[in-house]
């Protein structure tokens, strides 16, 4: 047991059920293709036609891992005005509601040097702050944007002749309508997004035997902590702050850190990390254990006590409160100096409720970084800022 500072009484821990829809996945979990992955492959199959005059079958990226993938593709069409490709996006056993959506790449020659980035119909526009994109500016986010421009500069010389590439998916309003997208200010569309290129089913009942699964296999290798990442940036911090640790100790926890306790507990380790992003945190610390987005919110709330309890003024304080995203909170901690003390205070909050839904079976500490997976805050004096 361990005597730990536990969570205030008045926090209700819970572990939502999943939504039905998520629930029955009788086969293997079948990984898929984010949106940017797919307008990263329709862009190189529509520069291809406008370059070489052949329209591709098949085209190749490169993901932000290094890895090479293959995409079909669906249409590729050359005219006077320039080309344009279509990849059909494959999410594999996610539930998501992309699945099937034609990302579509439409590229013509620029007066203007570089590689111009537009959204086209069905890609949202950014109306409210805290998504860490320009407001007034194209959905699609620091990921994709760098894949779609690596691709175009490795068949083109832009800096030569400029290159406008417009992206767009037919449907997408309607399939936005089936998001959060609104609330959070994105309007007109579905978001480009991803950060490894890949889809893993996080939201599946599948990923969550997965998970627990995970936990099992270290604990049989006799080792003692479990590190829980939320995705692969987070993954790539947490084995930065431990590098003494074997890559079987850290597992993608996606929405499922109850489960993953419950497991850790279960299999008698002695410790559990957890590492990821203020929006996620605040959720954990707000008692959700099963943090599906259907399922949970952040409480702006509960990120506005904390900034008021770091020394906030009243306007900070209101200003979190209200807040469009957790990750809308964690910028203005950072304008306005809070950033340190806020970000310790929700992360030492977090560590409080895993160890009292552990019941005190298991040491915890958590770490929070930044959306580039790089600067740390954490709930003791384990890691520097």
């Amino acid at each position: 047991m361990t005597d730990e500072p536990v969570a205030p009484a008045e926090v209700v821990l819970r572990e939502p059920d999943l939504p039905r829809t998520a629930k029955v996945r009788p086969d293997a979990l079948r990984t898929g293709w984010t949106t940017g992955a797919c307008a990263t492959a329709a862009t190189t199959a529509a520069v291809t036609a406008l370059t070489t005059g052949t329209l591709p079958e098949q085209v190749e990226i490169t993901l932000p891992s290094g890895r090479v993938v293959a995409f079909p593709v669906a249409r590729c069409e050359l005219s006077p005005a320039g080309a344009e490709a279509v990849v059909v996006k494959d999410a594999g056993d996610d539930p998501d509601v992309t699945h099937g959506a034609e990302l579509t790449a439409t590229v013509t020659w620029s007066e203007q040097p570089g590689v111009h980035l537009v959204a086209g119909a069905g890609v949202g526009t950014v109306t409210k702050e805290g998504l860490g994109l320009p407001v007034g500016g194209p959905a699609i986010n620091d990921t994709p944007r760098r894949m779609i421009t690596d691709a175009v500069t490795r068949l083109v010389d832009v800096n030569v002749r400029g290159m406008q590439v417009v992206v767009s998916v037919p449907g997408g309003e309607v399939m936005a309508r089936k998001t959060t997208n609104a609330r959070l200010g994105v309007i007109g569309g579905i978001s480009i997004l991803g950060t490894t290129g890949i889809v893993r089913p996080f939201s599946t009942a599948s990923w969550r035997a997965s998970v627990v699964q995970a936990v099992h296999v270290l604990a049989a290798q006799g080792e003692r902590t479990v590190v829980l990442c939320t995705g692969g940036r987070t993954e790539r911090a947490a084995m930065r702050l431990l590098p003494d640790l074997p890559p079987v100790c850290f597992v993608e926890v996606g929405d499922f850190t109850g489960a993953a306790i419950t497991a850790a507990v279960g299999d008698g380790l002695a410790e559990v990390v957890f590492v990821g992003m203020a929006g996620k945190l605040a959720k954990l610390a707000a008692g959700i254990l099963m943090t599906h987005y259907t399922r949970s919110k952040v409480d702006l709330s509960l990120l506005a006590a904390l900034t008021a309890e770091a020394g906030g003024d009243p306007d900070v304080v209101a200003a979190v409160a209200a807040a469009n995203t957790g990750r809308h909170a964690y910028e203005l901690w950072q304008a306005h100096g809070l950033l340190e003390a806020a970000g310790g205070l929700l992360c030492r909050r977090v560590q409080q409720v895993l160890v009292r839904f552990a019941d005190g079976a298991v040491t915890a500490d958590v770490a929070m970084v930044d959306f580039a997976g790089e600067r740390t805050m954490c709930s003791s004096g384990r890691w520097a800022a």
